[in-house]
Parts: C-alpha cells; structure tokens; sequence
C-alpha cells in the first residue's frame, strides 16, 4: 500500500523500451542528437505549437526555477498560491535561480482566484524604486491540495496576469492529471489559455526523471539555454532524458496512465468518505486526497506496512499513481475502516 508519493512509482515498460533504444550506438552530445530533436518535436506537435522552443531538465525544481528565471527579473516578483510547490517545497530554488522574490496568494483548497490575484499584484503598489517590481505569475495544476484549474479558469488568472504587463507561468508537475481530470486538450490548457511557459512534469507521471521547459513564445529561448548551462542543468547525455518524453507519449500512454492515477485518487476518495470517522479535507480532483483519519486507523495502517505522509493532527496526504491497483486502495480503506 504506497500511497507517499507518485515519484515513487516504478517506470512504464515502454519508457524503459525508449531507453533502450535510444542507448544504441553513439549520438552527439548536450541534445544535439536525433532524439532529442524527435521528442521536442513531439511536444509541440502534443501542445499544438509548432514553434514553441522545448528543453529539457531531470527535475521540477529545476524546470519551474529556471523558467521562472527567464520570466522574471532578479528585481521582480513572482506571484503565487500561498501554498503553492514553488513557495514551499523548493528550498527557494526559485529565489536563488532568479533573484526574485515570492509573493503568496491566498486562496481556498490551493487555488487563486482572479479577484484575489488581482488585490495581491496591486497592493505590491506603487513600481517605486525602493519596491519589488511585479515581474511573473506562476500557476499549479493540479495544485498542491489536489485540485485543479479549467481552461477557462487559467485564462481568468492570465488574463489579470496581462492586465498588469505579466508573463503567466505553469507549474505542470502533474500536468497529465490536470488533463485527464479535465478533459482538456494540452494547447487549452497552456497557451490558448494565456500561458507563456510550461514546466511539462513527466517524473511524477511515470518517467524516472526527465521534465521538459516549453516557452510558447521562442524569443525567451537563448537566454533559458545560457540559465540551464549556468545553473548546472545542461545534460551532456540529453537523448536519456529526451527518449523518456518518447516512450512515454507514444500512443497517449502519458494520458491512459494520468487517468488511470485520478481514478484511483477518486476510488480512494469515495471510500474514505463512507467511514464515519474519516474526512476530505480538500476536493479530489486528480491523483492527490487530503483526509482526516482517526489515531487508530493510524495505527492499524502502519502496522500493516502502509506507506503515506501523515501531516499531522489526523491529517494526511495520500497520492497515487499509474502503478496504484484497485487491490491497494481496497486494502488502505479496509485497514482505515478497521
């Protein structure tokens, strides 16, 4: 019963198959090789942006703190969820990359609203000398509680975002899950939207480490390169990283698999909601629950070799993934129920 964390999962077979292929022979080196063309290529082809400039990074912190980087001055400000990954969860890698500070947001269940962005970038004030200037937005979906943004939702925030003259960032750590809990196609929910880049999680969805960078407008391009090669980030072996993007999109698996995840979130979901002593704390919306559990449920799923992040205070985080079964979520819940 793994329920800490979808990077724990195991790798899809046909990842691993992509690998293997493309350890074959000799290529040349910091993704100047066929397959890193080839998976670029495919992303774009995925978000319906033929001219979109993509990279690639082995991690999120990397891929959100260099993006950010590039969409911001050392000057400027970021705006985020007060909960949100890039202000809590990242050692402030994004501060270090960028220069930048970050400005939280609140908002329910780890989301913003227009309203709320709105208030926070015009009380940053005046543009004085002596202030932070307002330099980016940045977005999560599937937020850090487990929700998510529509298309349609995402374009509220951008729009408030270019009210003010703002680049729109999107944190897609588990971009795959955003999609299947949507519906949406990837082009609506990243540009046509009015987002300007994306971090396109795929650890998290199943790869054994490999994000990709996508600016949707390229001018950014050159000076993301020089951020990647500076903050340590450029892979000399970049087919590694690139052939799991290839696997992995290949025939909509990234999609088969995110959906697979949210359906064992939601199967988990309604089980805890049925015992009298348990609770969602958050909508589960996609692959994360939020629940409240009593002490003894504590004690019966540690016992049994459950593993999960108890927040404290009965609280806890449980996230599943592509590899989660049916048999795992029945298991956790009978063990839950006593």
């Amino acid at each position: 019963m793994f329920f800490a964390s979808d990077n724990g999962a195991r790798c899809p077979a046909p990842v691993m198959e992509a690998l293997m292929r493309a350890n074959e022979g000799s290529a040349m080196p910091y993704g100047n090789d066929p397959v890193t063309a080839a998976a670029a290529d495919r992303i774009r082809e995925v978000l319906e942006a033929p001219q979109a400039a993509v990279y690639f990074v082995a991690t999120g912190t990397a891929a959100n703190a260099l993006a950010l980087a590039t969409l911001c001055p050392p000057y400027g400000a970021v705006f985020c969820h007060e909960g949100a990954h890039v202000q809590h969860d990242e050692c402030g890698a994004p501060e270090f990359f960028s220069g930048a500070k970050l400005l939280p947001v609140p908002g329910d269940h780890g989301r913003m609203s227009p309203q709320a962005l709105d208030a926070r970038i015009r009380a940053q004030g005046t543009r004085v000398v002596h202030s932070v200037q307002p330099g980016a937005v940045t977005i999560t979906d599937v937020t850090e509680a487990g929700t998510i943004y529509s298309p349609d939702e995402i374009a509220a925030l951008a729009k408030v975002a270019q009210s003010h003259g703002l680049p729109v960032h999107l944190d897609g750590a588990r971009f795959s899950n955003a999609l299947a809990a949507t519906g949406a196609t990837p082009a609506e929910l990243t540009w046509k939207a009015g987002v300007d880049a994306l971090s396109f999680g795929g650890t998290k969805g199943g790869l054994l480490g490999a994000e990709a960078v996508v600016f949707f407008d390229p001018a950014k391009a050159w000076e993301f390169e020089l951020r990647r090669k500076r903050g340590g980030h450029l892979f000399s072996k970049n087919r590694y990283l690139a052939a799991q993007f290839l696997g992995w999109l290949q025939g909509g698996l990234w999609l088969d698999l995110a959906d697979h995840a949210n359906a064992m979130a939601a199967r988990l979901a309604k089980g805890i909601e049925q015992i009298a002593a348990a609770s969602l704390v958050h909508p589960a919306q996609a692959n994360i629950v939020f629940a409240t559990l009593p002490d003894a449920a504590h004690d019966r799923l540690k016992a049994a070799g459950a593993m999960y992040y108890n927040m404290g205070e009965g609280r806890v985080r449980l996230v599943t993934s592509w590899a989660t079964t049916e048999a795992e979520v029945d298991s956790f819940l009978q063990y839950t129920n006593g």
